[in-house]
């Protein structure tokens, strides 16, 4: 199917396929509107994450702490996005199934790292949920646009070296046999089982991934919420209790539509057997499902926003008149001149 490079050292031979195959969707009946689905799916996470970051940039009343890693989640959305659904429509619905060794790993790459972020990101939101809620009168003091700034460089440095260093482990294996990948994207769980060397190292480092970067901030968001649920038990008023309560809402939503198709998938992958297909359709809707529904539910559930996105449509239509008026004044100005000269 695909020519092959062989690069020599002194002691072993490493074989590279000049492309891999993605097979994928091949198989999967009536696939066309899957793919045109995913195309609305991409067009709505681009305007809804376009639109909540400019909405964040904007309006003043939003640019805190906590609005900073609003705006990181829905940029690590639109570009988790990009880097995944454009290359599935592209590489099945156009029939280019073939990508270049270098493309794949590049792949693999982004899609890993922005879903990263996406993780982390989350996982920082209900930091500053807990912080608001267990200690309001040092929020302020502890949450500060510095800080966020500081814990999303932190996240962007150890992702970038993290996944270079998965990337480069899949990059030293052998690959004498089969190139064909049975998933939509070059998934590096299945890229490394079709070498022909020693790939220890690569399942070590798939179950590091999975685990500290899956599973532990999904543990550490439970443990807030519990820390945030006891401190809101001792709350003796209850409206107080439920407005505190709102606050939380719209990360929950994020959190449990990001992490339960997730979990659900992997667990229902070792107990029941899966045919292959709905494997990769669930796969592929955990990925891209999230990022479309983030900015519509903190557009939606976040008080802050809505009233922001109101305060900006006031001004904008305020803008507006005023132009209209000096418009009009301006050109009576013209005609009442034009008489005088006549």
């Amino acid at each position: 199917m695909t020519s092959i490079q062989s690069n020599s050292s002194a002691n072993e031979t490493f074989v590279r396929p000049a492309t891999f195959f993605i097979k994928g969707f091949s198989n999967v009946p009536h696939a066309k509107y899957y793919y045109v689905f995913l195309s609305f799916v991409y067009v709505v996470t681009v305007l809804g994450n376009s639109f909540i970051m400019c909405i964040i940039y904007l309006a003043r009343r939003l640019h805190t702490a906590k609005y900073i890693a609003v705006f990181h989640l829905a940029l690590s959305d639109l570009c988790g996005s990009s880097a995944l659904i454009p290359k599935v429509i592209d590489t099945f619905l156009f029939k280019h199934q073939e990508i270049s060794y270098e493309a794949c790993f590049a792949n693999m790459f982004f899609v890993y790292h922005f879903m990263n972020l996406q993780s982390l990101t989350l996982l920082v939101l209900a930091k500053d949920r807990l912080v608001a809620i267990c200690f309001p009168l040092r929020y302020h003091a502890i949450v500060t646009k510095t800080a966020m700034f500081l814990i999303i460089s932190v996240i962007w440095i150890s992702s970038v070296t993290f996944f270079s260093v998965l990337v480069g482990s899949v990059n030293r294996l052998s690959f004498c046999g089969s190139n064909v990948i049975n998933s939509h994207f070059c998934d590096q769980g299945l890229v490394y089982k079709l070498a022909c060397n020693d790939n220890s190292i690569n399942i070590m480092m798939g179950k590091i991934s999975f685990g500290l970067l899956m599973c532990t901030p999904l543990i550490l968001i439970i443990i807030s919420y519990l820390c945030i649920a006891l401190a809101l038990l001792k709350i003796a008023h209850g409206a107080e209790r439920i407005k505190a309560m709102k606050t939380c809402t719209s990360h929950f939503i994020l959190v449990a539509i990001s992490y339960i198709p997730l979990i659900s998938n992997n667990i229902a992958a070792v107990t029941i057997p899966i045919h292959p297909n709905t494997r990769l359709i669930n796969n592929s809707l955990t990925q891209t499902i999230p990022p479309m529904l983030n900015p519509i539910i903190y557009t939606l559930k976040t008080e802050e926003v809505m009233q922001s996105i109101k305060e900006l449509y006031k001004r904008s239509k305020v803008n507006t008149t005023k132009r209209i008026k000096c418009t009009r004044g301006n050109s009576k100005k013209k005609i009442t001149g034009l008489n005088l000269i006549r």
